[in-house]
């Protein structure tokens, strides 16, 4: 992972805000989170790595709400490295949605007409262990704002540019007044008519949306339309604190959406999917896609065969209304959009 680029010092300070202190605090070995749940290393169901190539990372609050005992947690599942990331298999690869052959340059990945992604940030929040970038060379990526600035002055001659993405790792990484130059430059470019950020912050450290950062969205979103990708798998992830925050979201002016992956183990059965998307639902984020898992290298025992897959959306069609019915996609290298599972399906029919 690169530097971060909004560094945390090691005795953070009062005036630091308290999503800092509280992401500084993380469990960065999965010993002291095993011992935290009340689970015993020496007794794990796979043979447990103590020191990833991927390096663990997780915020306390998010594993606050893992269930104690608890070897089978959907949220425990998601973040804990065995050495089944080690194993080679066939078809799983350094870079499974083909992010090397998309960049327009430092820092910037151009799939599909009219956006282009920023790799805002190399950093995440938490370590997901079936993290489609977790090989990316975020070394590449620029840091200084001068780099930027040439970076924003080359989409500016788009044309047909009308949306920018902010990715990384992950965007809200950054501190609020990095967020607000990026977004100062974005309206700097006339034919960019939204922004949309896709982030998993909020779910592991939901205190990121605190008052400061609700004064930003407003005012940016005032400016024009911004849509908030969320990433949230399981209806376990939207505890209370979570729920406000996302509707104090809503309140500011963001538009929210929700990315899942189909992940085995976590939510790949019919009664998860039914819950996540009804809860999303209850806090006014839509259910956006339900991705299949990127076929990373390290991430092969998370995958759900899309047959399963494409059970699991006919019985989400069954119990849900048609809104609350992510669309079933995975992404695929050179394509000009995500493609949807379904209807490639029911064309081969």
């Amino acid at each position: 992972m690169a530097a971060d680029q909004t560094p945390i010092p090691s005795h953070s300070p009062a005036s630091t805000p308290l999503w800092q202190r509280e992401w500084q605090a993380s469990f960065r070995n999965p010993v002291e989170l095993l011992e935290f749940l009340h689970l015993d290393p020496l007794q794990t169901p796979g043979p447990l790595m103590l020191n990833p190539g991927f390096p663990f990372r997780v915020p306390r609050n998010y594993a606050e709400r893992m269930r104690k005992s608890d070897w089978n947690d959907p949220l425990l599942r998601q973040v804990l490295p065995f050495h089944h990331e080690e194993e080679e298999r066939p078809g799983f690869v350094q870079d499974a949605v083909g992010d090397s052959d998309a960049q327009d340059g430092n820092g910037v990945l151009r799939k599909y007409h009219g956006r282009a992604l920023l790799l805002l940030s190399g950093v995440c929040a938490v370590h997901c262990r079936y993290c489609f970038r977790r090989e990316f060379p975020y070394e590449e990526i620029p840091a200084a704002k001068m780099d930027w600035d040439q970076v924003y002055s080359r989409l500016a001659e788009d044309s047909d540019l009308e949306e920018i993405l902010f990715s990384g790792g992950d965007p809200l990484s950054l501190s609020d007044s990095n967020l607000r130059w990026h977004w100062e430059k974005t309206f700097t470019i006339p034919q960019v008519k939204r922004i949309r950020i896709h982030t998993r912050v909020p779910v592991v450290l939901p205190s990121r949306i605190d008052s400061k950062f609700l004064d930003l969205v407003r005012e940016m979103s005032s400016r024009k339309p911004l849509f908030m990708v969320l990433h949230i798998n399981h209806a376990n992830e939207i505890g209370p604190e979570l729920e406000e925050r996302i509707k104090a979201l809503r309140a500011a002016g963001a538009v929210l959406l929700n990315q899942a992956v189909l992940l085995r183990g976590v939510n790949d059965n019919v009664d998860a999917l039914v819950e996540l998307s009804q809860r999303l639902l209850d806090t006014g984020s839509l259910p956006y896609y339900l991705h299949q898992l990127d076929r990373v290298r390290g991430a092969w025992h998370f995958e759900v065969p899309e047959e399963e897959g494409l059970a699991l959306m006919e019985e989400l069609r069954q119990r849900l209304p048609g809104y609350g019915v992510p669309k079933y996609v995975r992404e695929a290298a050179g394509e000009a959009s995500k493609l949807d599972v379904s209807a490639l399906t029911r064309l081969k029919i």
